[in-house]
């Protein structure tokens, strides 16, 4: 503990029982029972238990025979992390005479204007250094230690004490530099896009490839009224479902569980009725509901002609991509005309959104639900659960991504031509369309409120059985 040999050797030896050591000196004399140490620590818990493991031996001593708060009594104390470590922190102090602002100005971790002071226990006398010493600690007694000593790492890397408040006060960094990295990435893309656009080659290349791929001559132009609803029905589906999916997966405990009845519509024959949480019977509610519509959406691109419109059909639409994404990392956005035809990158985004992250989606979402067969052991060993688990969430994310980036080029590539064409279905510039959008908003802020426990259970319960 101190490079200089102790003088007083006898100070490290085992005392008799009812040995009472003297405080350390500058002139004070006073002796510190460890009776008090253990009486003032029983008054703290104030009807909290202390569990004992095994019997209590006489103080430890360092090596100035400064008392130390006995071992066991940490170890034995049933008590959470933050309280462990204000217990340990004020039997340091009783053992320690220097004032605790002299320690936190400057000195070193064990050290106080020069004079040695009792240090935290290390791994080995807490029970680290052996699995006989560690088996003997309960699992609450074994994180009250581990977060002692993780706070008093922590305050010495970063100059003093640690608080709660202190590392509460740190949550809002992660953000904060994630948003900064964000923008600077931005940033950098954005200078480069602009930089390459200055080369003749690239201007040559955005010359010759406009953005807009090859699309057959008989593709339908203008939208539809039945695409604005599919439209309008799909953002609403998503929203909903993307909240409850993420209520399914970060809910530590659920408002309520739900069992389907036998041989239902959510339990089919041969499946026996599985308990599931509330959010995850609203969230296979929903799919439904928006599985149903994407059939719909699906059947009438074919029927009129409207596929032609998302689906690539040109190999073309590869340079013409790529100059498109050049155009809009630039600020220099291309030419758009929605109602007629796409622009390469629209075409590939919304192509993907349809005919392949919905499809996975679906199958993913299908294997963890209640719908999966339990009899198809084959196809079950095929196509096992924690696939399906490791493809939905980054379908899920690929979702947000699509929604964020949509909104963003509605608004800052006209925003009144473009939301009458999603709303209104018309190729006009007024604020039709957006008060169409805003009374969407509010249908979608509505049906956020209703998806509540408190009006979700009653028709819960008609569909099966919900407890607590």
């Amino acid at each position: 503990m101190t490079s200089e040999p102790n003088p007083n050797p006898a100070s490290k030896r085992r005392r008799m029982a009812g040995y009472t050591p003297l405080a350390p000196g500058r002139g004070d004399t006073e002796p510190v029972p460890a009776e008090r140490l253990e009486t003032h620590l029983q008054q703290q818990q104030q009807g909290d238990s202390l569990v004992a493991e095994g019997a209590m031996t006489s103080p430890e001593t360092s090596d100035d025979g400064t008392a130390l708060i006995d071992k066991k009594q940490l170890q034995g104390m049933d008590l959470p992390a933050e309280r462990a470590a204000q217990e340990y922190d004020q039997s340091k102090s009783a053992a320690d005479p220097t004032p605790a602002r002299k320690r936190r100005m400057g000195a070193p971790p064990h050290t106080a204007g020069g004079e040695e002071v009792a240090r935290p226990p290390t791994d080995s006398e807490v029970g680290g250094g052996s699995g006989a010493a560690q088996s003997s600690l309960s699992p609450s007694a074994a994180k009250a230690t581990s977060s002692t000593r993780l706070l008093d790492t922590k305050g010495a890397a970063w100059g003093g004490p640690v608080s709660k408040g202190n590392v509460a006060g740190l949550g809002w960094r992660k953000p904060a530099v994630v948003i900064s990295v964000l923008m600077i990435l931005a940033s950098v893309v954005v200078f480069s896009a602009r930089w390459l656009r200055t080369l003749e080659g690239v201007q040559q290349f955005v010359m010759s490839y406009s953005g807009h791929a090859w699309q057959p001559d008989g593709a339908p132009v203008g939208i539809p009224a039945w695409l604005g609803w599919q439209h309008f029905l799909n953002m609403f589906f998503i929203v909903l479902i993307i909240r409850t999916g993420l209520q399914v997966r970060t809910e530590r405990k659920p408002p309520g569980y739900w069992t389907a009845k036998k041989d239902s519509f959510f339990s089919p024959r041969g499946n026996s009725p599985k308990k599931v949480s509330l959010s995850q019977w609203l969230h296979q509610a929903l799919d439904v509901l928006w599985v149903v519509n994407g059939i719909i959406f699906v059947a009438l691109l074919f029927v009129s002609g409207h596929w032609t419109r998302i689906v690539p059909t040109s190999w073309d639409i590869f340079p013409n991509m790529l100059s498109a994404a050049v155009q809009y990392a630039s600020l220099d956005w291309p030419a758009e005309n929605g109602w007629v035809h796409y622009n390469a990158l629209q075409v590939m985004a919304y192509f993907l959104t349809v005919f392949i992250a919905a499809p996975l989606a679906v199958l993913t979402g299908a294997r963890m639900s209640t719908w999966w067969p339990e009899r198809a052991r084959r196809l079950t060993t095929i196509y096992p659960v924690e696939w399906a688990r490791a493809l939905h969430f980054p379908v899920m994310l690929y979702f947000v991504a699509f929604a964020v980036v949509h909104v963003f080029l509605v608004f800052f590539t006209g925003a009144l031509q473009n939301l009458n064409h999603m709303y209104g279905s018309r190729d006009v510039v007024d604020w039709w369309g957006l008060v169409v959008f805003l009374i969407s908003l509010l249908v979608i802020a509505a049906a956020w409120f209703l998806t509540k426990p408190l009006f979700t259970t009653p028709i819960a319960n008609r569909m099966g059985k919900v407890t607590k």
